[in-house]
């Protein structure tokens, strides 16, 4: 069992450097540390602490009004994940975001949906949270032994689900303001929170904002024009179809770079030597899928993205979420307070599953390859 620092999440101190009003230097002042050790416990970077710190840390967040005395120091320290379901279900707050689509052409605007592949996607991201991807009832069964050691089976409190308009489904103004309200909410709820957003760029905005973030560029942008594609501030790009929706994104486009034209439809990524590698997607065979998330454990901070480049891909993801959902972790990228996790998936389906009637079918299967993008390539490009 480890255990991580929050002193960031007590203090509110967000990831956005532009946002730091002074903490820091408050601190140093206030306590006397060192103004690098105390980067490092904001960042949960430090192996140990000496007590004397500990309490003048814990004398600042009593005076500050940061924590009641009562609640120190125990509430500096939290428990760390240790696979993929469990890094979501230690979140006290999980909001979900999914797109949603409407007939244009009706005047009632009750008329909306979500996407059947995203509604499946979503069935087994929420199975998999509250049941630990099928292991709950293990811990559960030695119960008496859990409680004893401080061990509950951990679960979200609060769940809440938000709706944004995919694009194309509204003036494009409504669509980014409406994805900048959901994530602007999540942002400046309580910590210990999480954000997932359910498909990709094409078909939730919020999956831009979550990305831009991350990687420090401009949402709604392209790249397609950069010089060259280690260039771009994202380390994998979504090649739109010739009949996709195509809004501008910094991880969706319809070309590598300036001199690097790409034809075929897939998610392109960076590998460790700067080359750009392909998942393929075709209409028969080959499909592809990713999951991202970038995990900010000393801000009790977590937001994920995870979709298929098709509705099959995601129907696809879902079925792989539900058996493999232990794949996605370790994260792939560990520095300066951070975790991320980086995933693509090449799919390869066989010819017996490609009939209309499975559409509706939400148990398909495929031979699959899990290709985590590799360190060097987020290191790269991470803004902390």
């Amino acid at each position: 069992m480890r255990y991580s620092f929050r002193l960031a999440e007590l203090l509110g101190h967000v990831p956005d450097p532009r946002k730091r009003p002074g903490t820091i230097k408050t601190i140093v002042e206030y306590t006397g540390l060192d103004r690098h050790q105390v980067a490092a416990l904001l960042k949960n970077e430090v192996k140990y602490i000496p007590l004397k710190a500990l309490s003048r840390l814990c004398d600042f967040l009593i005076e500050h009004g940061h924590c009641s005395a009562d609640k120190l120091p125990g509430s500096l320290f939290s428990i760390e994940p240790e696979n993929f379901w469990e890094l979501l279900a230690r979140r006290n707050r999980l909001q979900l975001s999914l797109g949603v689509r409407r007939e244009l052409d009706q005047d009632n605007p009750d008329v909306c949906y979500v996407v059947a592949s995203d509604s499946v996607l979503l069935g087994e991201l929420l199975n998999g949270v509250t049941t630990l991807g099928g292991t709950a009832h293990f811990r559960e069964s030695g119960q008496m032994v859990a409680e004893t050691a401080g061990n509950h089976v951990p679960r979200p409190e609060h769940v809440k689900q938000s709706l944004v308009w995919s694009p194309g489904q509204a003036k494009a103004t409504e669509v980014m303001d409406r994805a900048h309200s959901v994530y602007n909410d999540f942002s400046e709820s309580s910590s210990d929170k999480a954000l997932v957003c359910i498909g990709s760029t094409k078909s939730n905005p919020v999956v831009e904002l979550v990305l831009a973030s991350a990687f420090g560029c401009e949402p709604y942008e392209t790249q397609d024009n950069v010089e060259s594609a280690t260039d771009r501030k994202v380390p994998f790009f979504l090649r739109y179809r010739d009949k996709d929706p195509k809004p501008a994104s910094c991880v969706g486009g319809e070309q590598l770079s300036k001199t690097e034209k790409t034809d075929t439809p897939g998610i392109y990524y960076e590998g460790a030597d700067g080359k750009w590698n392909h998942v393929s997607w075709d209409g028969p065979n080959q499909d592809a899928a990713f999951v991202f998330y970038i995990h900010r454990e000393s801000h009790g901070r977590l937001e994920m993205a995870m979709g298929g480049f098709s509705g099959r891909g995601t129907r696809l993801l879902a079925s792989t979420l539900a058996r493999r959902g232990e794949d996605f972790w370790p994260p792939v990228y560990e520095g300066q307070g951070i975790q991320v996790g980086a995933y693509l998936i090449q799919y390869t389906v066989s010819k017996d599953q490609n009939s209309a009637k499975d559409i509706l079918r939400t148990d398909l299967t495929g031979d699959m390859k899990l290709i985590p993008i590799a360190a060097e390539a987020i290191e790269r490009r991470m803004v902390v």
